[in-house]
């Protein structure tokens, strides 16, 4: 394919994670020091950047600050959650889309984001060949929810996964501090459990009984204050960790908050489920219980960032760039990895048409017999994922994050 010069577009959408500007950061390097890339914008809050034409010059920031996003949590160039309407009902948003790119000259877009963001670099590819504009088009993935198909996993799950580990492992040393007590911690996950299963890869070492229960199999609430009642009879103290989407076998959601509102592509905002249950065991067994939901922080914890979690996220955002100059589009950049001899992980390009809107879930033989706990093979798909500590410059002995200059591009 023929050499295309042009500017590039890196935007952020949805939920943030601790290393999502990691991949924020493999783009920006790799563009500001690729020929053929003209420019490089950053997109204020995702596609919303893109439609009320706010861009941030990436070639105004300083290198040292730049280089500070490897351990900045959360999305430093802003996201947001907006659904973008279907084109054959409404293409208002896709027109403009495709004014500001060649008011801008862009050539290059890329997105960071979940299962919906996805969906939105399909749809604008096909606007652009629709339109006859030549445009390369690629998604570089980011959950902690690590539901996101195809790819072994995804960028930020290993750090969300060893926040819930440590988090876990800590509260367990107070549940048995305490054994009168048992402790409900809360995890997010709607439909998959990948981060609350993480919260058991130490529980052969913890000092108290330990309980786990996913969106993968259908909550009993019988069975599990029996099971409550069974662990807690031990005298060692108790820890449950639970998915905020665990749900009954109808479907529906065991969390009190599931009627509350929905973010923008109309996913239940759960919440609550930690106190509610605390308060049904709290009153069934008699116990003193504590319910803790740890809610944002396990998407912002970068203290507790996986080093292997972010030298692959910045793999991820430099191989979409290299990809795209070598003349790859509609595709998502996706992990293929080895765990036979030793952890070895490789990036992949996947079909954007086979990744968007998909769900990838637990797998049923990751899951223990009685739906409470997990087994050996998850236990070997996740530990090399939380490898390695955050080793990050600080500030008066706190962290020093990257504090960008965000000038507005104009033309």
């Amino acid at each position: 394919m023929s050499q295309l010069k042009g500017a590039c577009i890196i935007g952020q959408s949805g939920g943030p994670t601790s290393v999502i500007n990691a991949s924020a950061y493999g783009v920006i390097r790799t563009a500001l020091d690729n020929p053929n890339i003209t420019a490089v914008y950053g997109a204020a809050h995702g596609i919303k950047g893109v439609l009320n034409d706010r861009l941030y010059d990436m070639s105004q920031e300083d290198a040292h600050e730049l280089e500070l996003l490897l351990n900045t949590p959360s999305s430093e160039l802003g996201s947001c959650r907006y659904k973008i309407a279907d084109p054959d009902v409404d293409d208002t948003d896709y027109k403009r889309i495709l004014e500001i790119f060649k008011k801008y000259d862009v050539r290059y877009f890329f997105y960071n984001g979940g299962n919906d963001s996805m969906d939105t670099c399909h749809k604008i590819y096909q606007l652009a060949c629709q339109s006859g504009y030549e445009l390369r088009v690629i998604g570089i993935p980011k959950t902690i929810d690590n539901d996101l198909d195809v790819t072994d996993h995804c960028p930020g799950f290993g750090s969300a996964a060893k926040y819930a580990a440590v988090s876990a492992l800590e509260l367990a040393q107070d549940a048995s501090a305490l054994p009168i007590h048992v402790v409900v911690m809360e995890l997010m996950g709607r439909n998959a459990g990948w981060i609350t299963a993480a919260s058991a890869l130490y529980a052969d070492l913890m000092p108290c009984e330990h309980l786990v229960y996913l969106p993968e199999v259908a909550f009993d609430k019988e069975q599990f204050l029996a099971a409550v009642k069974e662990k807690f009879a031990k005298g060692r103290g108790l820890l449950v960790t639970i998915s905020e989407g665990i749900h009954y076998a109808d479907g529906s959601f065991v969390s009190e908050a599931k009627t509350s509102a929905t973010d923008g592509f109309g996913h239940a905002q759960l919440g609550g489920l930690a106190a509610m249950l605390a308060n049904i065991v709290k009153e069934r067994t008699g116990a003193k219980v504590r319910g803790i939901e740890l809610s944002l922080l396990q998407r912002c914890g970068a203290h507790l960032a996986s080093q292997t979690d972010i030298q692959e996220s910045f793999l991820a955002g430099k191989t979409a760039v290299e990809a795209a100059v070598a003349g790859e589009t509609d595709k998502m950049v996706g992990f293929e990895c080895s765990r036979e001899n030793g952890y070895e992980c490789k990036t992949k390009l996947f079909n954007l048409s086979e990744v968007a809107n998909f769900e990838k879930k637990v797998p049923l033989e990751w899951i223990n017999e009685a739906g409470n706990g997990i087994n050996q093979g998850f236990i070997d798909y996740a530990l090399p994922l939380i490898q390695g500590e955050n080793t990050r410059a600080t500030e008066h002995g706190l962290p020093r994050f990257a504090r960008l200059k965000k000038v507005l591009a104009s033309k």
